[in-house]
């Protein structure tokens, strides 16, 4: 079915970050046909004209690095490092899940991004204790969009450490294409310090045997680059890329204490970065320079990494602080330009986690789109000054309306595709279960 969206403002983000006032975008078959100004002609054996009265509309937001397991344990640490939070507060915690605990979870993520704009994620979660099946049925149900990825660890006895590699190589198998080829998988190992050297080589092994990315989390704090040269001589970045990780297509997750030789390994490699500035600020691991990433032709994207680090999934809040990080650190109010910034939470996120058919409103692509009314929201006037508001005004509660492939998850700012009323009861009946 044809259906023409009229009388919005459009920011393609496109690679010129062409603006189309009074534009048009006609979708079919979930592939955007025609986007330009509005042409009368292309309106003949149009089905549906859906009039957007001057809504802005923008690509959907794409979330390089996220948690959505996770969700239930926001603000179960404040105030805490990273490495005793993981093993005090997340880790016990997340041993005691059970498939109604995931599946609740993962809902309940998904609907607050859906809310505040976020149509793709790279996900990473711990399958400990669930039925993954039954847990990727409730996310595909959702209608997002992204890759969903089975953590790997080396935990527990080394028969329990080869189970998880088998699990984790099944899942890659099994979900490569999921929901319609709306959700894939990469392979994901935590990190260099919770997976063992052979961990590592064979994560390598399964994303190449499956054609498959790899996320993992890297030199996310001090603490971790001692610890990775104290136990092999190397630095994180070096380690890793020896396991053979870095054969294959990777996005780091986070990046914060990088030298410069590390920075023409993820060069030279093609490594991806998505950085995620909120999370980093509040376990207190560093500012990520991804400034100097840029320069170097390092692909970036922004991530929100999970609620219980962040703690929220709103993305316009983690584009703004990483324009602001970057001119602050910097002393420098050039760094990261609004358009640029903007970019790195739609299409060069996308970019970064191989998913070029989403990101930007183009022909050809994916119709995965946001609308935002900024007629009746005193925090947007003046209207005229739209893009600037977009990365510095504009929150996730601005957002009305979301479409996935064409088809619309969130009217009005209600979701259509999950039970927010049972998914809020739901979490706070099964957070009672753990066990604190």
């Amino acid at each position: 079915m044809r259906t023409a969206y009229i009388n919005g403002t459009f920011f393609t983000m496109e690679s010129d970050n062409r603006i189309i006032e009074a534009g048009m975008l006609i979708v079919d078959n979930a592939i955007i046909q025609y986007i330009g100004p509005y042409a009368a002609d292309q309106l003949i054996e149009q089905a549906d004209i859906v009039d957007l009265k001057h809504k802005w509309v923008l690509p959907g937001l794409v979330n390089t690095h996220s948690h959505i397991l996770m969700t239930i344990l926001r603000g179960i640490g404040d105030d805490m490092l990273l490495r005793p939070w993981l093993e005090t507060k997340v880790f016990p915690l997340e041993a005691q899940y059970d498939t109604e605990i995931a599946t609740v979870s993962a809902q309940l993520g998904i609907l607050e991004m859906l809310l505040s704009g976020t149509t793709a994620c790279s996900d990473m979660f711990n399958p400990s204790g669930m039925d993954v099946d039954a847990v990727m049925h409730a996310i595909g149900a959702t209608g997002i969009t992204g890759a969903i990825s089975h953590t790997i660890f080396s935990f527990g006895s080394e028969q329990e450490q080869r189970a998880n590699l088998r699990a984790a190589e099944q899942f890659a198998k099994s979900y490569k294409s999921w929901a319609d080829g709306r959700l894939t998988t990469m392979v994901a190992p935590h990190s260099s310090y919770t997976c063992s050297p052979n961990a590592l080589a064979e994560s390598a092994r399964i994303a190449q045997d499956n054609n498959l990315m790899v996320h993992i989390h890297l030199s996310e704090t001090d603490h971790e680059v001692q610890d990775i040269q104290a136990r092999y001589g190397l630095r994180p970045v070096e380690h890793v890329r020896r396991s053979g990780i870095f054969d294959q297509p990777t996005i780091i997750a986070h990046g914060v204490i990088l030298d410069d030789e590390e920075r023409a390994i993820l060069k030279a490699h093609d490594a991806r970065v998505t950085h995620n500035p909120i999370s980093n600020l509040k376990l207190g691991s560093g500012i990520a320079d991804i400034s100097k990433l840029l320069d170097l032709g390092i692909k970036v994207g922004i991530g929100t990494d999970g609620v219980a680090s962040n703690n929220n999934y709103d993305m316009f809040e983690e584009l703004r602080t990483t324009a602001l990080l970057q001119k602050g650190l910097y002393k420098d109010a050039t760094k990261l330009s609004t358009p640029q910034v903007l970019s790195l939470a739609t299409r060069s996120g996308a970019e970064a986690m191989g998913m070029s058919h989403t990101g930007s409103l183009e022909v050809n692509k994916y119709a995965d789109f946001i609308t935002i009314d900024p007629y009746n929201k005193p925090h947007l006037q003046p209207i005229r000054e739209s893009l600037s508001h977009l990365v510095y005004s504009v929150s996730g509660k601005d957002v009305c309306d979301v479409y996935i492939r064409g088809q619309q998850v969130v009217r009005n700012a209600q979701c259509l595709t999950i039970d927010e009323e049972k998914v809020i009861s739901d979490i706070n009946r099964l957070q009672g279960k753990l066990q604190r």
